[in-house]
């Protein structure tokens, strides 16, 4: 076989396996994590927490080693156990509290939602009395899911916001002397 043909018939056999190599390279890899679907569907049971009070639900929907962080809290409330004693006192503080979730962004084991919440403050909020006055906030959260449950929250408001509307005042401090 002349060399000439001999060349062509390796270029032949490597140039369509070097294409094939490239178009492989080149595909985009699988979406690992939630589809927007899913993340949409696991709030539907964690609304009915928040908005019923419906603790029986928690152990299907938190995951048992759930952890909260909350722009409010000194330290982070951990445990499902803890979750259910925060709804249970955010619904004595606020027993018509509502909350909605405006947008819901989903990526890899991550949920961001942006919601607003609103409620009348009826009971004891912590130490403070019940002011009797309306509340309505909006805010971000950050949601971690491990084996289909919330494992991790991150939760921010602006917290003076809500202070005010409940009709405390921010008050500076004295001058120094």
């Amino acid at each position: 076989m002349p060399q000439s043909i001999r060349l062509v018939t390796r270029i032949s056999l490597v140039v369509p396996l070097v294409l094939l190599g490239f178009s492989f390279g080149c595909q985009q890899q699988a979406q690992v994590g939630l589809t927007e679907e899913e993340g949409e569907a696991l709030f539907e049971p964690y609304l009915k927490i928040y908005n019923e009070g419906n603790l029986a639900i928690a152990d299907d929907v938190i995951h048992p080693e759930f952890v909260l962080h909350h722009c409010n809290f000194p330290e982070d409330l951990v445990g499902i156990e803890a979750f259910k004693a925060f709804i249970a006192n955010n619904a004595a503080a606020f027993p018509d509290f509502k909350l909605t979730l405006d947008k819901i962004i989903t990526k890899g084991d991550k949920i961001v939602t942006l919601w607003t919440a609103e409620g009348t403050n009826t009971g004891p909020l912590g130490k403070l009395p019940p002011t009797g006055r309306k509340v309505r906030i909006s805010g971000l959260a950050i949601s971690r899911i491990a084996d289909g449950k919330f494992a991790e929250e991150w939760l921010y408001f602006n917290f003076l916001d809500f202070y005010q509307q409940l009709g405390f005042t921010l008050v500076p401090p004295e001058a120094q002397k």
